[in-house]
């Protein structure tokens, strides 16, 4: 065992910088500016240094300047380090101790499969508000390749509506917009929700919200991306922001649809979905 391991535990065991850490595990491979950090968790600035610095000394978060601000973000290769102490030193690498995530599949395969029956993959884009970007992403994966994915959306907020801008996007795409509805993230966490196959935020406030766990373990990525609804000036330049959002999000799709995914174990799948969400 890593003799830091103790010391890293020793650091996570705080509420509040566990809290940190998980959320720079969810926006991995961004790295955030400690202002949005402490926006997202209600730290103030002293209290936020303070647990960025605990984290930093112990190698589990990094930094890296961004002009004149810093940025900061998960070290990966110290953190499946830690996960190794625990999973492989600590629990002997006993499967039936040890999380699922290192025994995916009985037989010990590991990638993506379908059924004989064709079942499609189920893949859900989650923004606040349900009403732009990832309803976007649903429709244009749905069109580009409905025959090999099943696209859903949801937002965080309690309450949404479709956007104007959004929705007349789609219209010019020459896109079907009769099934849209914005839709709230609990539908998908009931017993006769769709068990996911993967899961992507499309905007940063919700992927610094924290989800219940998703049953079945889907590949997750952020794809985050300017809100076109936040867009100012006249009525064309607020629909360029919605026509660039729709560029974006489809350069995106194309790419994951392109994957090889019955090819491709879990740990090449998940890097593959983190290199569409930087470009």
């Amino acid at each position: 065992m890593d003799e830091m391991t103790p010391q890293r535990l020793t650091v996570l065991g705080h509420a509040q910088r566990l809290a940190i850490f998980r959320l720079l595990m969810r926006r991995y491979p961004d790295r955030l500016p400690a202002g949005e950090i402490g926006a997202a968790l209600g730290l103030k600035p002293s209290t936020l240094s303070a647990y960025l610095a605990a984290l930093a000394e112990v190698g589990l978060i990094g930094q890296t300047r961004a002009g004149t601000s810093l940025r900061y973000g998960i070290e990966m290769e110290t953190v499946r380090n830690l996960f190794d102490a625990l999973l492989i030193d600590c629990c002997q690498g006993r499967p039936d101790i040890c999380s699922p995530l290192t025994q995916p599949d009985p037989s010990g395969d590991s990638r993506m499969t379908q059924s004989a029956t064709g079942r499609k993959f189920n893949v859900l884009f989650i923004c606040t508000g349900n009403s732009a970007r990832s309803i976007l992403a649903e429709t244009i994966l749905r069109d580009r390749a409905g025959d090999r994915f099943k696209a859903y959306s949801a937002g965080t907020k309690p309450y949404s509506e479709l956007n104007p801008f959004a929705v007349q996007v789609l219209r010019d795409k020459g896109h079907d917009v009769e099934p849209l509805r914005a839709k709230n993230i609990s539908e998908f966490h009931g017993e006769d929700a769709p068990v996911l196959d993967f899961v992507f935020t499309v905007c940063d406030l919700a992927a610094n919200e924290e989800c219940p766990p998703w049953p079945g373990q889907p590949i997750s990525g952020h794809w985050g991306m300017p809100d076109p609804v936040k867009a100012t000036g006249t009525e064309a330049e607020k629909a360029l922001a919605f026509q660039q959002a729709y560029g974006a999000l489809h350069r995106r799709i194309e790419a994951f649809a392109a994957l090889p995914l019955t090819t491709l174990d879990r740990i090449a799948l998940q890097s593959a979905v983190d290199d569409i969400g930087r470009n």
